[in-house]
């Protein structure tokens, strides 16, 4: 980091410490808790050597967190090839998260949701080819995210009653079984159990009308059936300001809605909007819990 921040032409005092020693550090200097690994400051290139230092960032801020030093976690983007080079045997971050959080006992499911101000969006399936949603839609596992959300909206967003929507999979939403039978066979039963179970929840809607900003604002998530489809519209209207907040967890977790954008690496072109504002939910999220 000394390295980078000269390359920026950066004055940076920074301190090594404990993560329960940051706080009192921060007037004077950027505290950073070290992680075992030198790297060099090569921006924008990835290595196995950089995902291993990744991981143990990773696991040892996750355990800060289980043990009440820190109050929340959160990651800025990273590089998975890099992860996998170092023999990350996971799909994607936040599975990881839900292993360390497991403590070896069964994981919870990790939800995604992207959200900025009033507007959340949560995928059912993340980060899954587009071929493979069909098979990956179960009712089970729309009745495990929807619930997940419900959950956490009550709990950490002070939501009594959440109002959920949930879109279609097919055009028109299937148009009754004409352009695929997804909703009838499968989102449908699995709205009908939630609302039996008591949760306002409403759908399958097609999703090109519902992700109209009127009809959205109706509800407080919107729940969609693939990645792009719920990261399309709120990234359209609120890229590098949307944050993302992992559900599911039993720890507060955040992040950017962005990539790593490695052709801006040790440029000091970077937005730090997206991270800046996770840092701010994330806070929100917690108050009152230090």
């Amino acid at each position: 980091m000394q390295t980078r921040a000269k390359r920026l032409g950066l004055k940076l005092d920074i301190a090594a410490v404990n993560a329960g020693e940051a706080q009192k550090i921060f007037a004077d200097a950027l505290p950073v808790v070290s992680i075992a690994g030198l790297i060099s400051d090569s921006p924008g290139k990835a290595s196995a050597l950089t995902g291993k230092v990744v991981i143990g960032a990773i696991e040892q801020a996750v355990a800060s967190v289980q043990t009440g030093t820190c109050r929340a976690l959160v990651t800025a983007p990273i590089h998975k090839a890099a992860l996998y080079h170092a023999g990350f045997k996971h799909p994607g971050h936040t599975e990881f998260l839900a292993y360390l959080c497991a403590n070896g006992g069964k994981e919870r499911r990790p939800v995604m949701m992207l959200a900025h101000g009033d507007l959340r969006v949560i995928p059912v399936t993340i980060h899954t080819p587009l071929k493979d949603v069909p098979a990956k839609l179960t009712r089970n596992s729309i009745v495990e995210t929807i619930n997940a959300a419900h959950y956490d909206l009550r709990l950490r967003f002070g939501i009594s009653q959440p109002r959920i929507a949930v879109a279609g999979l097919n055009p028109h939403a299937g148009e009754s079984g004409n352009i695929g039978t997804e909703e009838l066979d499968v989102i449908g039963p699995a709205i009908d159990q939630l609302r039996y179970n008591g949760i306002n929840v409403e759908g399958p809607f097609p999703a090109d009308t519902l992700f109209y900003p009127r009809h959205w604002r109706r509800y407080d998530v919107v729940i969609a059936m693939y990645h792009d489809q719920a990261l399309i519209p709120i990234k359209t209207i609120a890229f590098e300001e949307a944050v993302n907040v992992t559900l599911g967890l039993p720890i507060v977790r955040t992040s950017p809605d962005h990539g790593t954008a490695f052709e801006l690496a040790g440029t000091g072109r970077g937005s730090t909007r997206s991270l800046l504002a996770a840092v701010r939910v994330a806070d929100e999220l917690t108050r009152g819990r230090d």
